[in-house]
């Protein structure tokens, strides 16, 4: 099992009694980022009480090796796609997918329709299909993709055209609002694990 898994095992339980939900674990040059949210976006505030209730936790536990940097972030405009359940909440969005290298085209990209989960069956989705492999279509393709045949999907932030000189504002709809924040901590050594310096800023 690696340290993601690891760790994504340990936490998710952990940080859902704050009503949050952990959406993705990195381990990448020293840096453990865990990354939650919550429906309505998380607020910096939340970000740090999920950093004061997971450190001593993963201080306790170990199950990473060394010395790293936790980082708890929100997940901002584009996310990560792991589970059903944030399938579900993406829908309307637009997303773009990566398949494992046995199927069929590798990468798409569209609207998110809908998640079919069919009891004892596999879980899949609906897209309507804008973009195969970098190449835009002339006009949208429907596809049933199954979570199974997926490697990677996030959603992808769409920027709207620039609002006329004195006219109404673009928005875009399909977007839900995400509070940007991010609380970071220092792991000490393996034997003075008592001190962790913890920094919480705001980066909208």
């Amino acid at each position: 099992m690696s340290v993601q898994e690891r760790v994504y095992e340990l936490l998710e339980p952990i940080v859902a009694t704050l009503e949050v939900e952990l959406v993705d674990v990195e381990f990448t040059g020293g840096t453990l980022r865990v990354t939650v949210d919550q429906h309505d976006g998380i607020t910096t505030e939340s970000l740090a009480k999920v950093n004061r209730l997971i450190s001593p936790i993963l201080d306790q536990h170990d199950p990473v090796p060394g010395r790293y940097t936790l980082e708890v972030s929100s997940p901002g405009l584009e996310r990560p796609l792991k589970s059903a359940p944030q399938y579900e909440r993406a829908v309307g969005e637009q997303v773009v997918v990566k398949l494992v290298p046995s199927v069929e085209p590798r990468r798409v990209k569209g609207e998110l329709i809908g998640l079919k989960v069919v009891e004892g069956g596999p879980a899949e989705i609906d897209l309507d299909v804008v973009e195969v492999d970098g190449v835009e279509l002339d006009e949208p393709d429907r596809r049933r993709l199954a979570l199974a045949d997926i490697a990677s999907a996030r959603t992808v932030f769409e920027w709207g055209p620039s609002p006329k000189p004195g006219g109404p504002k673009q928005k875009n709809p399909k977007q839900k609002k995400t509070s940007s924040g991010k609380a970071t901590a220092t792991k000490q050594a393996p034997n003075n694990k008592s001190s962790v310096n913890r920094e919480v800023r705001d980066e909208q």
